[in-house]
């Protein structure tokens, strides 16, 4: 079940008609109100949610569903003003997975929508990760630096994962965008910057694992002796 929070009745009639023709259960909401009602009752699979809301503004709602420990691992892709870079800025920060600009083409929400469901599929592998105090388990979704949980979005977890996973390995942006966001295109480096700073902030000094690579993108570094 996918969510949709959109007040405007054209675009969220359109897009839940999309979503349905494409196979996907979806479900509209005009407020806030009636999706937090809804949310008590069942959680989705992922949410799309626009920024200006009557009753509560989208970030808001964002930071609610990330604090909460029983839907902060819900995918949620942002709608945003075109050439809002502000409210896409804020959004990843505050723990979107992915933001789709309006207008925006219907078969490329879609695309986008699959991508996020797609990468939020837990991860098969087994071995635990570990590089100096920082120690991460793909398989139970747990994240320690320095001895204590850290708390990781979606994306931030993938994008964790890659990088200790492959240990030197220098990754560029369009390369990352690809593998954790599932595309890549002209003007999106900034939402892997964007993620890769909120990773760092959440894992404290465990934070100088992750080496920018000027000029080129990012990769796990050593264990400074």
């Amino acid at each position: 079940m996918i969510y949709l929070i959109e007040d405007d009745d054209s675009i969220r009639e359109l897009v839940i008609y999309t979503l349905r023709s494409t196979g996907m259960d979806a479900q509209g909401f005009s407020l806030p109100s009636a999706f937090w009602r809804a949310m008590a009752v069942c959680k989705p699979e992922l949410i799309l949610l626009d920024i200006m809301l009557p009753e509560e503004d989208g970030l808001e709602i964002l930071k609610k569903i990330r604090k909460d420990n029983g839907t902060k691992e819900i995918p949620v892709i942002m709608l945003t003003a075109k050439g809002s870079e502000y409210d896409q800025v804020i959004g990843l920060d505050c723990g979107a997975d992915d933001y789709v600009a309006k207008p925006f083409g219907m078969m490329a929400l879609v695309a986008r929508i699959k991508a996020v469901l797609r990468r939020s599929e837990k991860p098969s592998e087994e071995k635990v990760l570990k590089l100096g105090e920082l120690i991460v388990d793909p398989t139970r979704h747990v994240v320690q630096a320095d001895g204590k949980n850290v708390s990781l979005t979606l994306k931030e977890f993938e994008l964790l994962c890659l990088l200790l996973d492959n240990p030197g390995v220098v990754f560029t942006r369009d390369q990352l965008l690809n593998q954790i966001w599932g595309y890549s295109f002209d003007g999106e480096s900034r939402t892997v910057d964007v993620h890769v700073r909120h990773l760092r902030q959440k894992l404290g000094d465990c934070g100088k694992y992750i080496e920018t690579i000027r000029g080129i993108g990012y990769r796990s570094g050593d264990v400074p002796e």
